[in-house]
Order: structure tokens, then C-alpha cells, then sequence
């Protein structure tokens, strides 16, 4: 099976520099880190974990961070999410990244019919 980190093994190599955004930017990091932990693990979220992490696959695919989608589909996984769910949130998230084109469409259209002076 061809994972995600085999088509983009760069995001691999990526990794071992989290030692320098410890080095120089620790208070950074660990705001990051927080705000990470708070947003999705935190005990005592109404949104389930499961949901959580589907949520956080869609945003994962429309914004195409490989490493996310790889991370994020093992926790959905991990916390229950089958297959079918999965698959359903492949079609959430590539539905709203083709909204954003026809939106940024529309605008164009409006850009056109608008004539500036120059």
C-alpha cells in the first residue's frame, strides 16, 4: 500500500527540524503545542474525538497538508471512524475546496464586468 508519506517523503525530512523550532522558538512551539492539544484532545470536548478528527482530515485535505491527512486519518481511525465515514469526509472537503474555486469564480466574472479606468 503507497501511503501518503510515500508520495511526499519530503514531509519526512521536514520533521527533524522541529529541533530547531525548539532551539529558537521554544515559547512559540509550545504555545503551538497547547493550542493544538486544546483544539483537538483536550477532555471534556462536545465534538467526540472521532468527529474531531474527521473534521480535522477535510480541513487537512482542502489545505493539502500531506503530513496532517496522514496523521489525522490514523487518529480518525484510531478513534472509531470507519471507512465509509472516511470516504464521505474525502467528498466534505473536496466539495468546499471546489466551492472556494467557484466562489474566487464568481468574483472574476464581477472583476469583468466591472471595467476600471486606467
Amino acid at each position: 500500500m503507497v501511503t501518503n508519506h510515500d508520495a511526499h517523503s519530503h514531509e519526512d525530512g521536514n520533521r527533524a527540524y522541529v529541533r530547531a523550532l525548539k532551539q529558537h522558538a521554544p515559547q512559540a512551539l509550545a504555545a503551538f503545542s497547547a493550542f493544538d492539544e486544546a483544539s483537538l484532545r483536550a477532555p471534556g470536548r462536545a465534538i467526540p474525538r472521532k468527529y474531531t478528527e474527521l473534521i480535522a482530515v477535510a480541513v487537512a485535505l482542502t489545505t493539502q497538508c500531506s503530513s496532517c491527512i496522514d496523521s489525522h486519518v490514523v487518529s480518525a481511525r484510531t478513534a472509531g471512524a470507519t471507512e465509509q465515514e472516511l470516504a464521505e469526509t474525502v467528498f466534505v472537503g473536496a466539495a468546499l475546496r471546489a466551492g472556494a474555486g467557484m466562489s474566487h469564480g464568481l468574483a472574476a466574472l464581477r472583476a469583468y464586468d466591472t471595467p476600471t479606468t486606467s
